[in-house]
């Protein structure tokens, strides 16, 4: 499913001139910006988005769960090019990111948007790499009509970039291949979290086992971040030994057992998303959160949502969990769009599914409540 938007009203030749021909037909560069959940992709993208030198950049996010959040937290210019996509991008990677790109390029052409420079790919953090990564390099996924044909002329895949969270990374490397995957690919990893971590670790070391060729930034000591988008052109070369495989196995797999769910992701982790049309008790949300993460056995992986509250509804509340980790609270100086409902995803394992959806439900006002059930 696309949902997506044009911040731009004017085209490029109400206020530039004619389009350069050369910039317009030379392939743009690509950036694949991965990372496990929670990993703090968003996070850097924001800050990827605010500086001077990153202007021009298009973004297309993915998300997994059926009520989109991330493209609520993604602070985009009124000239930046966004598209968001939801559901399972393992099994929908070559058509999504296919088709997102040649909407990219049939807007250049009739000038609905400014120039683009460089596009920066924001995948969920559960998505394998390796079928994004086929659908852009050469003698990757086959073409299958003209679209395809015309992205693969038109796009090239500079690099892939990955958010490696220090606090939770041994346990997202000990439990899912995605982690991995997302490390191994890597041309860039940066290290995050770092500020929140006990003592000293060289994690650079410990992760050149799984990737002897990435060069690794720590996201807290200074360094060149626009530096690390839509410069040089993606090489497998000097890789983990398991990364040609990868490749080469993905282009062979068509997913048959995958019902293609866009709350679910292979057997075990599944998205909950929840949605409540009025404004909420600040004290309610609070306790919710803190039930459904400090529980041990509700399986969370990540948590984020944008809450209505009662004290001021002008302003949403922004929630932030990874596993049993809630960050601090913050609110927003207004709505990112006309949709002021407050919603949540929770994405985890063997989540107790029906106990959540009955205490975010009983978080609503009773008159709320009755009027929901006798509709």
């Amino acid at each position: 499913m696309f949902s997506g938007l044009f911040n731009r009203r004017k085209t490029a030749r109400e206020t530039s001139g004619e389009p350069d021909v050369r910039r317009l037909y030379d392939p743009v560069p690509v950036t694949l910006l991965t990372g496990f959940l929670g990993s703090g992709k968003t996070t850097l993208l924001n800050d990827i988005l605010a500086d001077p030198l990153m202007a021009g950049t298009a973004v297309i996010v993915n998300e997994f769960g059926a009520v989109p959040i991330d493209h609520d937290l993604v602070r985009t210019g009124s000239e930046t090019y966004f598209r968001t996509t939801t559901g399972c991008i393992c099994c929908t990677a070559t058509s999504d990111i296919r088709s997102s790109l040649s909407e990219l390029h049939d807007a250049r052409i009739r000038g609905d948007i400014p120039p683009v420079a460089r596009v920066v790919i924001e995948t969920t953090g559960l998505a394998d790499p390796a079928p994004i990564i086929n659908s852009i390099i050469p003698g990757g996924s086959p073409a299958i009509g003209l679209r395809d044909h015309v992205v693969a002329r038109h796009f090239r895949l500079a690099g892939v970039l990955t958010a490696f969270d220090v606090l939770n990374g041994r346990a997202t490397l000990d439990s899912f291949l995605e982690g991995w995957k997302q490390l191994a690919f890597a041309d860039d990893v940066v290290l995050t979290k770092t500020d929140l971590a006990v003592g000293t670790h060289d994690w650079a070391a410990e992760l050149r086992a799984l990737n002897p060729a990435a060069r690794f930034h720590d996201r807290h000591v200074g360094f060149a971040l626009p530096m690390l988008f839509g410069h040089g052109e993606y090489t497998i070369s000097g890789k983990a030994e398991d990364v040609p495989g990868w490749l080469a196995m993905e282009r062979l797999t068509q997913h048959p057992d995958h019902d293609h769910d866009p709350s679910r992701h292979g057997d075990e982790i599944e998205a909950i998303s929840l949605t409540h049309d009025v404004p909420l008790s600040p004290q309610a949300v609070e306790t919710f959160l803190h039930i459904v993460t400090s529980n041990i056995s509700s399986g969370l992986l990540r948590l984020k949502g944008l809450f209505a509250l009662t004290d001021d509804p002008d302003r949403p509340l922004v929630a932030h969990a990874v596993q049993h980790r809630l960050y601090p609270l913050k609110r927003l100086d207004a709505w990112p769009d006309d949709d002021r409902r407050s919603r949540v995803v929770l994405i985890g394992q063997d989540m107790p599914a029906k106990q959540i959806r009955d205490l975010f439900e009983v978080l609503a006002p009773r008159a709320a409540r009755n009027k929901r059930g006798a509709a």
